[in-house]
């Protein structure tokens, strides 16, 4: 007869996993969601596969612990509970009791002696205990009965397993802990005693007393830690070691699962948004009480004739969802693996054309098939519905099809709805949307060196995997584009500017950039040489060669040889090395100086000068970034692979980088460029008199506002005044305070508090919208562009201020920046229809910033550059003018 089992849940390793592994999930109403929904998940998992006689999930107590006591600086180094996790504590521990499963949270004792106790006490009575934890030290437990499992990848521990992992067997684990210490826990071990060294130690002497006994006789700096540490050694011992002999009682029956309390796990699955559970308990989303629709029924097409009745559906539907596999992620290179679709949800097809392996079934051609897809891909009539389109329009232009009618896409929807909800990837808008687990591209590809391409996967797995993407777009389109149509503001933002941006988007990826490979290489050398005579300088001024580039070393240079003043700590405690504490050490010291010129050159080579040669495309010559439209909270876009976003244009060195970005022979760069458009808007939204007169009367802005804090004319106004009034005047709509400006001038914070307060006098409307914007995202808990695109704000009435007052920073610049994004891609959708229509030879190559950048036949260049600076200053209608400034060069560089 088996055994019966216990399973013990160390609940806390639960949630923290949960909440780290897992995106930032919430529910419509803004609560975070996802460790919820990773501990729920985890624990339904366990119980259904293990089947266990008795169960229990225990949780640390809230406050100090007898640990504490012992040792008052006991887990110091821990930060407190993120506030996003703690509100989901209290839902969660009643989700956890509405399933059925036993929970326990004794007071002042932690969760790991708890889980001692009752598996030495089940062990006794002839009960195999499995503890499902991802905490070293509980493999001091591990014996004959006591087992561990972890939940991330479903390994179980036994004592071969803790020797295989650890190097020692379960009964020396806590002497191993005392010698490693747990900087976690703030532990204190011997210094400089790893793994590796407590193994050897505990392999020689075979026991900690031991080699406490022999410490003598340990040579080297080694010993000596080991001798300064006798005297903490017991204490170190004492808090590593599981307590197994609390006073609880084994009331094994009183750890049976009991039936779920339907209604409440109801109310709460509603509450938080658990749809895909919500189902299994028989009701829809809106708690109706009707059964879940069927699953889903998924056809691998091998045949015309199933071919054929499937274009006749899609053809018949008023839209349809369609994915492509690809062999690559480089939509320049990747060509058709197959395609899936579905016109409905609870049905899609799979069609592969290029699977390739041993044994892979007959498929249908390529071409066959593109061409009978091609009418309706091509028909710009015809709705389409996908996740990032971007990507698959590229690829069908690999194949000569250029897909039209792109009415709505998932990935979007998502982002427009709660930019700052979730990620929008499918996976992740699944699982918050839908609650649903989808099939992950590993699942099926497998992972890491050992990946294959979807070429090689097999057919039976690919198919799933592939029509599950097109059946499941459906049903996300049909959950978001509600919320959006709804939302009158919104659905603007999604159908007038989002949506149409797609194709443009794609079109100026495709069309690329061309580089100087040879400037930029001979840059690279000239960086290298650079950052030698930085180095050399900087070994000189410090007296001894170190490593420039090692946070570690820079920091006993600076602090501990040089004595350079201690800014700010690391969460560690140790001085911090970070950027803006150079930049603010760099004003008295010249070795931090050199240490930040020789991080940005760094940071230019292998970014730039070494990397963008290799990004070069064999086949058209060119640099193709991927342009992101659902990354930047605020609706900005962004790009990667390379990154034109982040290139330096104040420092000599980004600007040289941008020489290198050229036309070829014949043709020219013009570069088109907002000017001060996130203060014009400002002027616009604060509808303040005095920045709207500036604006309107075509003033220096920055000029107009030093006039004004500094109460003297504009003709009057120095350089230095001018540049006062620049940081204030972009200063505050970033939020930046008076300790920020200060730095910034290099002026005390009470005479840069005087500016700010003086600024606002002068532009009273500028206060005033300040005021009424925080207000307003506290009341609605979100703000919103001129355009209507919204920005979530979670934390606007976070307890912890350093978070509330970030939260209100965002709110403020937010309508601005967002604004701005709005405005540059309707210029670009504006654009790109011109230069379509226009007989002109010109095309769109980039978008950086406030900027578009083009390549035009040089006796077209005048003509694109009026006719752009008129588009876009006409893409918005604001009550200040909008400005456009427009350069010509041979390079980015020279046309900026």
């Amino acid at each position: 007869m088996a055994a019966r089992l216990l399973v013990l849940v160390d609940g806390s390793s639960y949630l923290y996993r949960a909440f780290h592994a897992l995106p930032k999930l919430t529910n419509s109403e803004g609560h975070n969601t996802g460790a919820m929904r990773g501990v729920i998940s985890m624990l339904r998992k366990l119980v259904d596969s293990k089947k266990p006689d008795y169960f229990v999930v225990v949780f640390d107590p809230r406050g100090p612990t007898m640990r504490d006591e012992w040792f008052p600086e006991y887990k110091a180094n821990r930060p407190s509970m993120p506030e996003e996790l703690a509100e989901q504590i209290e839902p969660l521990f009643e989700m956890i009791q509405a399933h059925g499963y036993p929970l326990l949270q004794l007071p002042g004792v932690e969760a790991d002696d708890v889980l001692g106790t009752l598996a030495v006490k089940a062990a006794a009575e002839g009960v195999d205990v499995l503890i499902s934890t991802g905490d070293k030290d509980l493999a001091q437990l591990v014996d004959d009965r006591v087992t561990l499992i972890n939940t991330m990848d479903d390994s179980v521990m036994d004592r071969e397993g803790v020797v295989n992992k650890f190097g020692v067997g379960p009964e020396q684990i806590i002497d191993y802990l005392t010698l490693i210490g747990d900087s976690v826990d703030n532990i204190p071990g011997v210094p400089k005693v790893g793994p590796k060294t407590a193994v050897k130690w505990l392999s020689q002497f075979g026991s900690l007393d031991a080699i406490v006994e022999h410490a003598d006789a340990i040579k080297g700096k080694v010993g000596e830690n080991l001798r300064a540490a006798l005297d903490q050694i017991p204490l170190s011992r004492r808090l590593v070691t599981i307590m197994c002999d609390l006073e609880i009682e084994l009331a094994l029956d009183d750890y049976r699962c009991q039936s779920a309390d339907q209604e409440r796990l109801f109310e709460l699955f509603r509450t938080f948004e658990f749809n895909t559970w919500l189902k299994e308990l028989g009701v829809d989303e809106a708690g109706s009480g009707e059964v879940a629709g069927p699953a889903a029924e998924y056809e691998t097409i091998f045949d015309e004739a199933a071919l054929d009745r499937w274009v006749s559906e899609l053809a018949a539907a008023e839209y349809f969802a369609f994915d492509s596999e690809t062999t690559s992620l480089d939509y320049i290179e990747a060509r058709l693996v197959g395609l899936s679709f579905s016109a409905a949800a609870g049905r899609a097809a799979y069609v592969p054309v290029a699977h390739d392996y041993a044994g892979v079934p007959s498929q249908l051609d390529t071409d066959l098939v593109l061409s009978k897809l091609k009418p309706l891909l091509e028909d710009p009539q015809k709705k389409k519905l996908g996740h990032n389109l971007k990507y698959d329009r590229s690829v069908l232009l690999n194949h000569g099809v250029e897909l039209r009618g792109i009415a709505y896409d998932t990935m979007l929807e998502s982002y427009v709805n709660n930019s700052t909800g979730s990620r929008h990837d499918f996976d992740s808008v699944a699982l918050k949307y839908l609650g649903q687990e989808t099939i992950h591209y590993e699942d099926v590809a497998g992972k890491g060196a050992k990946q294959i391409g979807f070429e090689q996967v097999g057919i039976e797995q690919a198919a799933p995997y592939a029509a599950e993407d097109a059946e499941l777009c459906i049903r996300l389109h049909e959950h978001l584009y509600p919320r959006i149509k709804g939302t009158g503001r919104l659905r603007e933002v999604y159908e007038r500017i989002e949506i149409p941006l797609i194709a443009v988007l794609s079109e100026v990826e495709r069309n690329g950039v061309y580089v100087d490979r040879q400037m930029l290489l001979e840059q690279s050398a000239e960086f290298a040489e650079r950052m030698q005579d930085i180095e050399r300088e900087a070994h000189d001024i410090a007296g001894e060669a170190f490593n420039i580039a090692s946070p570690k070393q820079i920091q006993h240079i600076l602090f501990e040889k040089l004595g350079l003043p201690v800014i700010s700590k690391t969460p560690k405690g140790q001085p911090s090395t970070a950027e803006n504490v150079l930049q603010e050490l760099s004003h008295d010291y010249p070795l931090p100086k050199l240490i930040l010129d020789y991080r940005s050159l760094s940071k230019l080579k292998s970014t730039y000068t070494d990397k963008l040669p290799r990004q070069i495309n064999s086949t058209t010559g060119r640099v193709h970034t991927s342009y992101h439209q659902a990354v930047a909270a605020t609706g900005r876009l962004s790009s990667s692979d390379p990154n034109l976003q982040n290139i330096p244009i104040r420092s000599v060195e980004g600007r040289r980088i941008r020489q290198a970005f050229t036309a070829p022979e014949g043709r020219i760069i013009v570069a088109a460029d907002y000017s001060q458009i996130e203060l014009r808007i400002m002027a616009h939204l604060s509808s303040d008199e005095g920045l709207s007169s500036a604006f309107e009367s075509g003033l220096d802005v920055h000029r107009a506002t030093a006039a004004e804090v500094f109460e003297t004319s504009i003709d009057a106004v120095d350089d230095e005044q001018r540049r006062a009034a620049k940081a204030i005047n972009f200063g505050l709509i970033y939020g930046m305070s008076a300790f920020g400006l200060g730095r910034q001038l290099g002026i005390d914070r009470s005479a840069a508090q005087t500016y700010i307060d003086l600024y606002f006098e002068r532009y009273p409307g500028v206060k005033a919208y300040m005021d009424r914007t925080r207000e307003a995202a506290r009341e609605s808990g979100y703000v919103e562009t001129v355009f209507g695109r919204r920005l979530y704000l979670p934390d606007i009435d976070a307890r912890n201020a350093q978070v509330r007052q970030y939260a209100e920073r965002t709110a403020i610049n937010a309508p601005m920046q967002g604004t701005a994004a709005d405005v540059i891609k309707l210029a670009m959708i504006d654009v790109a229809a011109w230069l379509n229509r226009a007989s002109v030879d010109a095309r769109l190559i980039m978008q950086v910033h406030d900027e578009l950048v083009f390549e035009v036949a040089e006796d077209a260049a005048r003509e694109v550059a009026d006719q752009v600076a008129t588009i876009m200053q006409a893409a918005a209608d604001l009550t200040v003018p909008l400005t456009v400034d427009v350069g010509l060069g041979a390079s980015w560089d020279e046309a900026h």
